[in-house]
C-alpha cells in the first residue's frame, strides 16, 4: 500500500489550527471530481461533483468563507447545528447531549493499486472524544466512488448512534427528477420516475430480510430535466447492504438537494462502548453528463471487477426443477429431468425445494424447513446418487437451501425454540408457514454454516447452491441479545449472515452461489460480493421480464441476472408466449430453464437445444459486454437493447414487441455503441424459420456510421414477436 499524501494529521502546541487556511480535498477518478473543502472553522463542505476539474483549487478563488450557504453544504451533516434538514449523523453522548459538531483533523490519500485511490478524512467532535472517518474510494477506470464512514467512541461512557449514513451529498440545480424502483413479489424492479419538489422523499425498507423485494436500494437522480439513455446529467447510486436501508432526498428553501443514504435507523439505535467502532456499509455512486446509460455501464464494469464473485467467468446454463416439479417428485422423476436437461445442452441441473425432512417431510411449505436430512421416501439413494447420476449424464448438479428459516412443524423448532426470532409474550406471526432464525446469535450462525457446509462436504461434486429466504422480519425480538441491545438486531442479523457467506466462500470457493429471496429480495451490492448471481424474480413470464430486466440492468450486470425460459402458459401470469421470445428475453441475462422438459414437444426440444448452443457461442458478449438500452418499452411499446464487447468488434442486438403495431409499422433500432469507423456484418440469429427474415439485410455488411445513424429495421410488429442480431466486425 503506497501512501501518497498524509496531511494535517497532528496538532502541535503553538501552531495555528489545522483549518486556519482553507484546504481543498479532491476525490478524483479518470473522468470525475468530487471536491471537498475545509472551511476556516474546521467544518468540511461539498463544493463540487461532476466532470473532472483540471484545477480544483480554483474553487478557493470563488467562495465566501463559512457563509450560511456553505453551512448547508456540509459534507457529513450532524444533528444540533444550523442545518434545518435531515442529517447524516446523530448520536447521543453518555451525558445525554444529542448534538455533534465535527471538525477536520487531517486526511490521507493512499494509492491501493493502479486503479484505486482511497481518501480518508478524519473528523472529531469539537467537545467530545468522538471520532468519525469519512472514506472515499475512487475507482479510476470505472468513474465509480465508494463512500463509507467509520465511527469510533473514545469517550469515557457509552455513545448511542441514532443516525449513521454512509453517504451525504448536496447539489444545487434548477430541477430534480428521481428514478427509483419498487414492486412486490413477482413484480420487483418496477420503474417510478418523478419530479422532486420541496420537501422530503424517502425510499426505505423496514423488512429486515429480503429488503429489496419492494424497493431497491438504488436510484438515478437527473438534474434539470429527465435524463435519456445517452443525454442528460445524472447521479446514480446504490447501497451495498442487505438489511434495512434509507435513501433520503430533501429540497430545501434554497432549492438545494440534500441526499443521504445508508442503514435505516428505524428501530436500530446502536450502542458503542468506549473503544468500540462502527463501520457503515459502502455506498457506490457515479456521475454522468451523457445520460443514464453511462451510469449503468460504469456500474457493470465495476461490479464484474470488484463486486461480484468471479465476475469475469462465463456463467453456465441452468435448469431448475421448481416450476417443472414443485414438491411433487421422486428419484425417477428427477433422474429423467437430469437426463432431459443434459440432452438439451444444459450445464447444471438444480434440485429445488422438497428434497429434505423425514419426521416432518417437506411435501409442501408447511413442514420440514430446518430439518436438512434427505427425505428417504422421495430419494432413497440420497443426494449423492443424484450427483453421480448427473455426472454420468455429463451435467453438474446443484441444490436449493433456505437455511435462515424454520417451519414450526419441524424437529429444529422443537429442539431449539430459543433460536427463533420471536415477539416476547406474543403469538408468532407466520409468513409462508415459517419463522426466522436469529442470525445475530453465533450459535445460529454456526448452524446455518454447518447446514450448507455439510451438504457440500458430503457431496463435493455439487457445483451450485441456490440460497433462498422467503419471509421478512415481523416478530421483532432476539433471545440472544441483551434487553438493552434489542435495537441491534437487524444490523447484527445482516452482519451475521455476511459472516456465514464469507466462511462458505472461503471453504468452497468453486461452488456457484445464487442469492434468492422470494425472487428479487436481495438484489443488492451487499450480497453480490458473496454470490455469482441473483434470482431476479419468481415471475418467469417473458413479457414481465422485459420490464423487470430493463430496470434491473440500470445497476446490475447481465452476468449476475438469472433469467429462465419457463412453460406455457406462464405459471405466474398465465401469459402464452412463443418459445423464441422466451429464449430471446432470457438470453439477455444468465440463461436458464424453469420447466419440465418432458412436457415439451419434439419441435420445442429441438429448438431449445439449438438456442442453448447459440447462447453458449455468444454469451461472452452478453456477460462481459457494455449494455446499450436502445428502444425503451416505456416510450414506444417496443424494446431493444444491445451488448457490445469493449473492443467494439462484436455485438448482440435484442428486439421485442410488447404491444401490437399497425401494418408496416416496423421497429427501427439505431445501434448506439458501435464504432462508426468500423465495418460490420449483421446476421439474424436464433431463428425459428430459417427462410423467414426479420431483418432483410441479414448477412450483409454495413458501416458502423450507418448502423449508428440510420440503424436497422426489424420486421416485427405483433405482440411477443422478437428478433436477435449478431454484429461482427469485418476486418
Amino acid at each position: 500500500m503506497n501512501i501518497l499524501i498524509s496531511t494535517f494529521g497532528i496538532l502541535l502546541m503553538g501552531f495555528s489550527p489545522l483549518w486556519a487556511k482553507q484546504v481543498i480535498i479532491p476525490v478524483e477518478t479518470s473522468g470525475k471530481s468530487l471536491v471537498l473543502m475545509v472551511g476556516h472553522s474546521g467544518e468540511l463542505f461539498h463544493k463540487y461533483y461532476g466532470d473532472r476539474l483540471q484545477t480544483p483549487e480554483d474553487i478557493l478563488k470563488d467562495i465566501v468563507a463559512d457563509n450560511r450557504r456553505d453551512m448547508t453544504f456540509e459534507a457529513y451533516s450532524t444533528f444540533g447545528k444550523h442545518n434545518p434538514f435531515e442529517v447524516a449523523f446523530k448520536a447521543t453522548h453518555a451525558d445525554g447531549n444529542m448534538t455533534t459538531d465535527l471538525r477536520y483533523q487531517g486526511h490521507e490519500t493512499q494509492k491501493l493499486d493502479n486503479n484505486r485511490v482511497l481518501i480518508s478524512i478524519s473528523m472529531k467532535d469539537d467537545a467530545y472524544d468522538l471520532h468519525v472517518v469519512l472514506n472515499y474510494l475512487a475507482y479510476q477506470a470505472e468513474d465509480i466512488i465508494e463512500s463509507w464512514v467509520v465511527i469510533e467512541n473514545r469517550e469515557n461512557g457509552e455513545v448511542v448512534l441514532d443516525n449513521f449514513s454512509s453517504f451525504d451529498l448536496v447539489v444545487k440545480e434548477k430541477e430534480y427528477w428521481l428514478s427509483h424502483y419498487y414492486g412486490a413479489w413477482a413484480s420487483e424492479m418496477q420503474l417510478e420516475e418523478e419530479r422532486i419538489g420541496k420537501g422530503i422523499k424517502i425510499i426505505d425498507s423496514k423488512k429486515g430480510v429480503r429488503t429489496t423485494q419492494s424497493e431497491n436500494a438504488s436510484f438515478m437522480l437527473s438534474l434539470n430535466h429527465p435524463a435519456e439513455e445517452e443525454d442528460g446529467e445524472v447521479i446514480g447510486g446504490a447501497l451495498a447492504w442487505s438489511g434495512n436501508y434509507r435513501l433520503c432526498f430533501q429540497v430545501d428553501s434554497l432549492n438545494q438537494m440534500h441526499i443521504t443514504a445508508g442503514m435505516n435507523p428505524y428501530a436500530s439505535a446502536y450502542h458503542l462502548k468506549p473503544g468500540d467502532s462502527f463501520e457503515t456499509p459502502k455506498f457506490i455512486f457515479s456521475h454522468s453528463s451523457n445520460g443514464k446509460g453511462v451510469i449503468s455501464r460504469n456500474f457493470h464494469r465495476w461490479a464484474r471487477r470488484y463486486a461480484l464473485r468471479d465476475g469475469n467467468t462465463p456463467r453456465p446454463v441452468v435448469l431448475n426443477s421448481w416450476e417443472g416439479a414443485y414438491f411433487d417428485f421422486d428419484e425417477k422423476k428427477i433422474e429423467q429431468m437430469i437426463s432431459d436437461a443434459a440432452s438439451l445442452g444444459v450445464e447444471i441441473f438444480v434440485l429445488d425445494d422438497g428434497w429434505f425432512g423425514n419426521k416432518y417431510p417437506r411435501n409442501n411449505d408447511k413442514a420440514g424447513l430446518g430439518d436438512w436430512q434427505v427425505n428417504t421416501s422421495k430419494l432413497p439413494k440420497g443426494i449423492g446418487h443424484l450427483v453421480d447420476y448427473a455426472a454420468k449424464e455429463n451435467i453438474k448438479f446443484g441444490i436449493w437451501v433456505e437455511p435462515e428459516m424454520v417451519n414450526p412443524k419441524s424437529e429444529l423448532a422443537e429442539q431449539h425454540p430459543d433460536w427463533i426470532v420471536s415477539r416476547p409474550h406474543r403469538e408468532p406471526i407466520l409468513m409462508r408457514q415459517q419463522l426466522l432464525l436469529d442470525l445475530s446469535n453465533p450459535d445460529v450462525q454456526e448452524f446455518v454454516f454447518k447446514t450448507v457446509d455439510d451438504i457440500l462436504t458430503e457431496n463435493p461434486e455439487i457445483a451450485y447452491v441456490k440460497w433462498d429466504a422467503n419471509r421478512h422480519v415481523q416478530n421483532w425480538g432476539s433471545s440472544w441479545l441483551p434487553a438493552d441491545r434489542q435495537s441491534h438486531f437487524v444490523i447484527d442479523y445482516t452482519r451475521g449472515l455476511y459472516s456465514v457467506y464469507e466462511r462458505l466462500n472461503t471453504k468452497h470457493p468453486d461452488v456457484i452461489l445464487q442469492v434468492c429471496s422470494s425472487g428479487g429480495g436481495r438484489v443488492d451490492y451487499g450480497s453480490l460480493p458473496f454470490h455469482h448471481e441473483f434470482w431476479t424474480s419468481d415471475n418467469t413470464d417473458a413479457w414481465s421480464r422485459i420490464y423487470q430486466q430493463w430496470n434491473t440492468s440500470q445497476f446490475y450486470p447481465a452476468i449476475a441476472m438469472a433469467s429462465h425460459v419457463s412453460a406455457n402458459p406462464n405459471h405466474q401470469t398465465k401469459h402464452v408466449t412463443p418459445l423464441k421470445a422466451r429464449f430471446d428475453v432470457s438470453m439477455t441475462g444468465r440463461l436458464g430453464m424453469e420447466l419440465q422438459p418432458a412436457d415439451m414437444t419434439p419441435e420445442e426440444l429441438k429448438y431449445s437445444k439449438k438456442a442453448i448452443n447459440t447462447y453458449k457461442r455468444i454469451r461472452h458478449i452478453v456477460h462481459q459486454g457494455d449494455l446499450y438500452r436502445l428502444n425503451s418499452p416505456y416510450r414506444e411499446n417496443r424494446a431493444a437493447l444491445m451488448y457490445v464487447t469493449p473492443a467494439k468488434d462484436q455485438a448482440i442486438v435484442f428486439g421485442y414487441v410488447t404491444r401490437f403495431h399497425s401494418r408496416n409499422d416496423y421497429m427501427t433500432v439505431k445501434l448506439t455503441g458501435l464504432n462508426p469507423d468500423k465495418t460490420y456484418k449483421v446476421t439474424e440469429i436464433n431463428k425459428v424459420d430459417p427462410k423467414k427474415k426479420l431483418f432483410t439485410g441479414s448477412g450483409k455488411t454495413f458501416s458502423g456510421d450507418y448502423l449508428i445513424k440510420r440503424g436497422v429495421q426489424l420486421k416485427i410488429r405483433l405482440l411477443h414477436e422478437s428478433a436477435m442480431l449478431e454484429v461482427l466486425e469485418v476486418k
